[in-house]
């Protein structure tokens, strides 16, 4: 037995095996050791900015060449601040989404109508708490190959029985599987704490005072997931641990619509229903990392416990994209 097919389910995209893809940076203008990657495009995608391109009284993007060849993509140099590059993403999105374009991705229910922080370098010389290079529809943002944050708390009992919830099935996406206790996107202008804070009392009706109390930051996963579709998907999920004491009067419930139920499921339980694909799959990637962490999951019982390890790591590849 192995946790290693839950990681590739998610992991399951190397970017520098991909030549096609184009490299999109805040702007060509700038030396190319100073450009900022914050995204990879796909052939189709491109097309579809030089078309936009045609469309506007005057270019919004730049198209060019890398350092090493590679097709590039930038803000045209008049689009120079976070509020202009918003202005534009939040134009383009809305004229693909009402155009009928990757309506598996941003039509009807599937737009969010919340807004992503993009950030210059998804992991150097940042905090969540400093401005964007700009902000842009959620889910837009795989159509970009833009990074993207997320919060995942996982609660359970001194015993380890953990606190599992099925999605409502009524979501836009993965209904009726199992999940995180509590998890959620990461909106703009919130920290990775307040929004663990938020979906606490959306998803679970977690009492604010108690999680303050309790919760304990663990560290951060990452994953690059490309869809069925191709859409490309590099995400960031920071994870928290919430062990609710004995004798505490606190019990997760549904408090909005996207929850159905909440169930107390043993170590072994949990483990079953991850291999059986029954989790959303990158709730059961937080979850192997959970069972790593508290010793449950051990490289005697893991044949390929390193890979996972550094499979929960990864960096995108993005040092080396536009080198």
């Amino acid at each position: 037995m192995t946790f290693l097919p839950i990681i590739t389910e998610c992991d399951n995209f190397r970017p520098l095996k991909d030549g096609s893809l184009a490299l999109f940076y805040l702007s060509l203008s700038t030396p190319a050791e100073d450009r900022q990657l914050v995204g990879l495009l796909r052939p189709d995608i491109v097309e579809l900015l030089v078309d936009y391109n045609a469309r506007c009284s005057k270019p919004a993007f730049e198209i060019g060449r890398s350092t090493t060849n590679k097709k590039a993509v930038g803000f045209n140099a008049s689009v120079d601040t976070p509020d202009k590059r918003s202005a534009v993403m939040r134009e383009l999105g809305h004229r693909w989404r009402d155009d009928g374009l990757f309506a598996d991705v941003i039509g009807g229910r599937l737009w969010r109508d919340e807004l992503y922080a993009v950030r210059a370098s998804p992991f150097l010389g940042w905090s969540p708490t400093a401005p964007p290079a700009f902000v842009m529809e959620r889910v837009v943002c795989a159509l970009f190959g833009i990074v993207t944050y997320g919060v995942h708390l996982t609660c359970y009992t001194p015993d380890y029985r953990f606190w599992v919830p099925r999605r409502s099935k009524t979501k836009q996406t993965w209904p009726g599987y199992l999940d995180n206790t509590v998890a959620g996107g990461m909106p703009a202008g919130l920290t990775p704490f307040d929004s663990i804070l938020k979906e606490a009392m959306e998803e679970a009706s977690l009492p604010e005072d108690f999680v303050r109390q309790h919760i304990k930051a663990v560290g951060s996963v990452t994953y690059f997931f490309q869809t069925p579709k191709s859409h490309l998907q590099p995400e960031v999920q920071y994870v928290y641990d919430l062990c609710i004491p004995d004798g505490a009067d606190i019990v997760p419930k549904p408090h909005d619509d996207e929850v159905e139920s909440f169930e107390l499921c043993t170590v072994d339980e949990v483990k079953r229903g991850m291999l059986a694909g029954h989790f959303k799959p990158n709730c059961a990637l937080v979850l192997v990392d959970f069972l790593i962490r508290h010793g449950f999951i051990t490289a005697e019982n893991e044949p390929n416990y390193l890979e996972i390890i550094t499979r929960l790591h990864g960096r995108f590849d993005w040092d080396h994209m536009h080198l």
